[in-house]
């Protein structure tokens, strides 16, 4: 497999951020071992004496190529990213088993944003949608710092509308009944029938929220798991805001656009272009990393930059 230096362009040289990737990733995996076992320190909002989720026992991983005998719908697992490589490295490995476990044929596809814009999470499923091929027919849109403890989410394709892995009342964060981020799952047909996600988003948060107008709009009915009784337990959420910090700066007329629906724009507008496309393996689990540069319209929305 490539080097991670050259497959996630960044400021630090070659080799130091090579050395940073692997130390952070082991750590990572470390910390998630210890903090759903029970023998890792608790977060701040949890109860000390109450017992952990356990870890979900190790599968072995399946062969790279998925059966064919698994069903007829392959699953295009879209993961917006920006270097957050420990989350990255127990993130792939977790999810082709998980998926491979319960016979979901899948793709996973890293959707790297290595433009000098802010990070634009919408735009990035937009063109991973574009780019994740013909074998292919419905979609995952999936937060890379968000693991499933539970084997009975259902990631089986999604012909009745819309199903957000990540409801409410199981995502240990967002709890408002519209909420659609997370994990979404969606046919192509569908997500083309919404013209896919705003490119207006730049900066963390508000995209989804718009999203589920556009579901509405589309007259598509968002379901939800049921019979899932761990509750907030559910997922594992790899993100640590002290270390990861988000970019919620909300810069001149975005404070009112985030709160408006963008009828306009969407797949039949995103701008990018395609820096490089490589398949690797992490752990032996497989991937395709795109490298995406976005385009933006600074007259349009000039908050893309802090600048």
């Amino acid at each position: 497999s490539p080097p991670l230096p050259r497959l996630f362009p960044g400021r630090l040289s070659a080799f130091p951020l090579f050395l940073l990737a692997l130390l952070l990733g082991f750590a990572s995996l470390l910390w998630l071992q210890l903090s759903c076992s029970g023998e890792g320190p608790v977060s701040g909002g949890q109860d000390r004496g109450a017992p952990r989720q356990p870890c979900p026992p190790p599968a072995p991983l399946q062969p790279a190529r998925d059966e064919s005998s698994w069903g007829p719908h392959r699953l295009a697992l879209l993961v917006p990213f920006r270097e957050r490589f420990e989350e990255l490295l127990a993130f792939v490995p977790y999810m082709h088993r998980f998926l491979s476990k319960k016979k979901i044929r899948h793709h996973i596809f890293i959707l790297n944003q290595v433009d000098h814009f802010r990070f634009n999470r919408a735009s990035l499923i937009n063109v991973g949608f574009l780019e994740s091929g013909n074998d292919t027919d419905y979609i995952a849109m999936h937060d890379v710092d968000l693991l499933p403890l539970n084997e009975h989410l259902d990631y089986s394709f999604p012909e009745a509308g819309p199903f957000h892995v990540a409801s409410p009342e199981l995502h240990p964060l967002y709890h408002y009944k519209t909420y659609v981020g997370g994990i979404l799952l969606l046919t192509k047909q569908h997500y083309e029938l919404c013209n896919g996600m705003s490119n207006r988003f730049w900066g963390w948060g508000r995209e989804d929220d718009e999203f589920y107008r556009r579901i509405k709009g589309a007259g598509l009915q968002v379901r939800r798991p049921s019979g899932i009784t761990t509750g907030y337990e559910t997922f594992q959420h790899l993100h640590d805001p002290a270390w990861r910090k988000r970019d919620q700066k909300r810069i001149a007329a975005q404070k009112q656009e985030q709160f408006k629906v963008d009828r306009e724009g969407g797949l039949n507008n995103v701008r990018y272009r395609i820096e490089s496309r490589t398949d690797l393996s992490v752990a032996g689990a497989p991937c395709t990393v795109l490298n995406i540069l976005l385009d933006c319209d600074t007259n349009e929305t000039p908050w893309c930059t802090f600048g």
